[in-house]
């Protein structure tokens, strides 16, 4: 039996709540004609408890969980035409088991390998999947679930149902996987696998098998750059309900007191619509940790500061959704907290403007700062020097000091293939002189941190080339030929990516006065007094999910950016 309800909140105790709605025979038969007795709207003095839809309409259920069937032979043909054309044999994966914590019988939740995922759509542990090239042919092997397994964890998908779900060949069960990798392979046949210790253990092979662990990564890797409309359906479903759910939150924010009452808030929406896991860990820092960014404390007062960084995003169906907003805690915009607003929304909504097949990607990077340091300018926050003194020397990079953006699908950060989109395919941003890898990246993250060096050469490049800055000029177009013809370099966009577009501008103030302020030849060009109010600002990020299309772009995010738009939903008339 169904019973028809809503998720509400209850704002006397900042709760979840569940409120049965009866029918209308039922209500008409009631002494009261109100709603059910046990429903929060009826205690206290009666007044009525918010539901999600009160925050914003939920993204509509028919379509959220309408079943798809996963594309899984498109993918592992995408994945064989990257591998050499002489690639002869079978590709074997092993999906993810069941992890435990050590000395402990607890574990994290299940996360399955992604590169498997790809290729097969199973998100249960246990399984393995082979493609034989010469006769292109796939199977995706799944472990048979005893009964008294079963009575403590659950059931898993049965060979039924799993053919009804991904479109392989064959499912079988993974105890025979062996067996027929042996009986299938030729003498002088290959094995591809992704590490050494994934190659199978086989007792009895035809003669010399060839394990190769070089050519698969790299070829599903570049298949996996430009999405399938199916992966394309579900980063869409993801943004949907992510987006619903920043508009839960800033709805409520006004009446909350703690950043991790935004952080339930968001989650709690999205496992409501039925998105049980985050793609990466909800960022909501307020004040001075908006500067921070991978901040992940959330668990500071909210006023008296002025801007929250609400850095969140849900996956679906394993594919991930980043979407970033700065709002203000108090539901009104100070002078310096909007001029710094408008300059990073001015920042994105240019760079997103630019997005089209053929763009080189770091170009819009290199567009945002040019847009930060005019808008800093202007504020008086930079000086001393025009806009090209100030990029020649990197200086912007204190206050944007992060790529503007990245891949998203299976990984929030998701794999670029071949090229990198901002930095190269040896890690540095420019090509002659840049920084390594070692010191642009801190460690593996959502972000990767642009040095003044880095964005210096960028700059210079671009001037002794004749570039424009807008992914069309002749610097650029020169320089990605070059480095593609060392092997890689920075990527230009395709139809059917999916990449963030997530300027911002920071006033982190260790990291300023370490590396800028006590620099003299950056510390020349910015004015101390004037940033003096601008530290509790923190910072200010907007993030957006674009899928490149065959003339331009579309925004799969929908939270609002314009002031007016934000302020409308935290304080509805």
């Amino acid at each position: 039996m169904e019973v028809d309800h809503d998720l509400v909140m209850v704002d006397e105790f900042d709760a979840l709540a569940i409120e049965v709605k009866l029918p209308k025979a039922h209500k008409k038969n009631s002494s009261s004609g109100s709603s059910s007795p046990t429903s929060p709207a009826t205690r206290g003095n009666n007044k009525r408890s918010a539901s999600w839809t009160d925050y914003g309409t939920p993204p509509n259920a028919a379509w959220l969980h309408e079943k798809i069937k996963f594309p899984a032979k498109t993918h592992v043909t995408k994945v064989a035409s990257k591998l050499p054309p002489t690639a002869n044999g079978i590709i074997y994966l092993p999906g993810a088991e069941d992890k435990y914590y050590e000395d402990s019988d607890q574990g994290p939740a299940f996360r399955q390998r992604r590169h498997f995922y790809y290729l097969t759509g199973a998100n249960f542990p246990g399984c393995a999947v082979t493609y034989d090239l010469h006769k292109d042919h796939l199977i995706l092997w799944i472990p048979y679930t005893d009964p008294r397994t079963i009575l403590w964890y659950g059931r898993t998908p049965t060979l039924e149902e799993v053919r009804a779900s991904t479109d392989v060949d064959e499912v079988r069960y993974v105890a025979g996987v062996n067996r027929y990798i042996c009986a299938s392979l030729t003498p002088g046949a290959s094995i591809y696998v992704l590490h050494p210790d994934q190659a199978p253990q086989l007792e009895s092979p035809k003669g010399v098998v060839q394990i190769d662990t070089h050519s698969l990564r790299p070829a599903i890797e570049n298949a996996r750059v430009v999405k399938t409309d199916y992966e394309i359906a579900q980063i869409r479903r993801a943004n949907a309900v992510s987006s619903a759910a920043h508009r839960a939150a800033l709805s409520r924010l006004s009446r909350l007191g703690n950043e991790r009452e935004l952080e339930a808030i968001f989650a709690g929406y999205c496992i409501a619509q039925g998105a049980h896991t985050q793609a990466y860990p909800i960022i909501a820092g307020a004040g001075p940790a908006a500067s921070t960014l991978h901040y992940d404390s959330n668990n500071a007062p909210l006023k008296p500061h002025q801007f929250v960084v609400l850095d969140a995003g849900c996956e679906w169906n394993c594919y991930a959704s980043d979407i970033t907003r700065t709002y203000p805690i108090l539901g009104s915009f100070s002078a310096e907290a909007k001029a710094i607003y408008n300059a990073v929304l001015r920042m994105q909504r240019e760079c997103v403007e630019r997005i089209k097949p053929g763009v080189v990607y770091s170009s819009l990077h290199l567009h945002a700062c040019k847009v930060a340091i005019e808008e800093l300018l202007r504020l008086g926050i930079l000086h001393n020097g025009t806009k090209e003194e100030i990029l020649a020397r990197g200086t912007i990079a204190g206050f944007f000091p992060h790529g503007l953006g990245h891949h998203v699908g299976l990984e929030v950060h998701d794999v670029s293939g071949r090229e990198r989109l901002l930095l190269d395919s040896k890690g540095s941003l420019g090509p002659a002189g840049g920084v390594k890898s070692a010191r642009c990246r801190l460690s593996p993250s959502k972000r990767e941190l642009v040095l003044p060096e880095t964005l210096a050469v960028m700059f210079r490049d671009e001037m002794k080339e004749g570039g424009g800055g807008d992914g069309q000029g002749k610097g650029v177009v020169q320089m990605q030929k070059a480095k593609r013809s060392a092997g890689g370099g920075r990527q230009r966009l395709e139809e059917g990516m999916v990449v963030t577009v997530e300027p911002g501008i920071y006033f982190c103030k260790e990291y300023l006065r370490a590396y800028f302020l006590d620099v003299p030849y950056h510390a020349h060009f910015i004015n101390k007094k004037a940033l003096e109010q601008y530290w509790d600002l923190g910072g200010v990020r907007i993030e957006d999910d674009i899928l490149v299309t065959k003339t331009g772009y579309e925004n799969l995010t929908d939270v609002p950016r314009e002031i007016e738009e934000v302020l409308k939903v935290m304080n509805p008339s």
